[in-house]
């Protein structure tokens, strides 16, 4: 490895790092947020209703941007752009007001949402230089990110820090990331020139008829329903549905996403050695008994010990399908875009949906379809196997 590959995987790593230890951040402060607002559960689905839009918005635009601009402004805007609405949320928070909070969410959707394609992207590019698979340890610093955004919040929950003095260091924490490791993403990548961009949208109008893609776009949209509703429900769903307080809440939170992080950190392992489709199944089944437990089984202790499970099953969705769909036909950018596309509908219906259901019937009970969609994944994931010629050329990813 060179060591400018070096240097750009681990600003890759560090820049998905940045929405990680955000997001959690904003997630561990979820009930503090809720009592300063005097939100009904209702409210909060339709305030977090928020997040969705921005990174729906995000998404959707992001691929064009990618192919005029290439990856590297695109994460640069996106950074900026998610970290400073930390610090909007926190003084929406602070103000009582639902709609600040909203706007905060709805740029930090944003920013996140149209980085997001574009790190994919060049994360795709480093695991192609290196010939291994390379996104779930990528990703495994996104979910690294949250471990400890998650430990600092529950921390500050306990203490009844200020919210908005803790997301205020969370924004300059991100800043200060970016301003360090952005040179070290190149220019260029995904960007196309006129006739390549004509050809491109071309090519991007045919990959929505491609069926394994959109078969895997399918398991990408459970699992990132499963990541997605824990990191927008998951300490309220052990503090109104299993009795915890909201430190505990947040604590439980926090065993999520350590497990999110040990199975990212390993599963590029498994990966290689097992295929993509097997890592995607298995996850599945492994996300799928842990939320079953959380729903099902009134029990603290099992509560918690299921978020390890749920952890562990959501890790490996994302990133081992985002590869798979830049592997399984030409331009692997449109491919990532669609796919990813196709993921973030979890972010668009899943808070408010969730929100209401919960109102009606309890939050335990508001996670039954997010169930029901990951079980039907699992029998999605054959998608994901690597063409043939793939498989014979470089077996050493999946």
């Amino acid at each position: 490895m060179t060591a400018d590959l070096t240097r750009r995987r681990t600003a890759v790593s560090a820049l998905f790092f940045v929405p990680g230890v955000t997001i959690s951040s904003w997630v561990t402060r979820t009930p503090d947020v809720r009592d300063l607002l005097g939100a009904s559960t209702a409210q909060m689905g339709l305030i977090l209703f928020g997040l969705s839009i921005g990174s729906m918005t995000g998404i959707l635009c992001s691929g064009a941007l990618v192919a005029r601009w290439g990856t590297r402004p695109v994460i640069a805007v996106g950074t900026t752009t998610l970290a400073a609405a930390a610090a909007l949320i926190g003084i929406g928070a602070a103000a009582g007001s639902g709609a600040g909070v909203a706007l905060g969410l709805g740029l930090f959707g944003l920013g996140m949402g149209g980085g997001e394609v574009a790190l994919n992207v060049e994360g795709t590019e480093v695991e192609r230089l290196l010939g291994r698979s390379t996104m779930p340890a990528m990703h495994g610093f996104f979910s690294l990110g949250t471990v400890i955004g998650a430990l600092g919040g529950m921390a500050l929950t306990a203490i009844a820090f200020p919210v908005l003095v803790h997301l205020a260091v969370v924004t300059l924490v991100g800043l200060a990331t970016l301003a360090t490791v952005i040179r070290y993403v190149p220019p260029g990548v995904g960007r196309r020139n006129d006739a390549k961009a004509r050809e491109a949208g071309a090519v991007r109008a045919a990959v929505w008829k491609d069926s394994t893609l959109l078969l895997i776009g399918c398991v990408i949209l459970a699992l990132a329903m499963a990541e997605g509703t824990a990191n927008d429900w998951l300490p309220l769903v052990m503090v109104d549905g299993h009795g915890f307080d909201a430190a505990l809440g947040s604590a439980v939170y926090a065993v999520f996403a350590a497990a999110m992080t040990l199975g990212r950190f390993t599963g590029g392992r498994f990966v290689d050695r097992f295929g993509r489709a097997a890592a995607l199944g298995g996850s599945a089944i492994t996300g799928a008994a842990g939320l079953a437990l959380v729903i099902f089984v009134d029990d603290q202790a099992v509560a918690a010990a299921a978020a390890i499970l749920w952890g562990l099953g959501a890790s490996l969705g994302f990133p081992v399908a985002l590869s798979a769909a830049g592997a399984s036909g030409d331009n692997a950018a449109a491919r990532v875009a669609l796919a990813a596309t196709v993921g973030y509908v979890a972010f668009l219906v899943g808070p408010p949906s969730l929100g209401y259901l919960g109102e009606q019937y309890g939050l335990r009970h508001a996670l039954l379809p997010v169930l029901v969609l990951v079980v039907a994944a699992v029998f999605a994931t054959p998608a994901a196997r690597a063409p043939r010629a793939v498989r014979d050329v470089e077996p050493a990813r999946g």
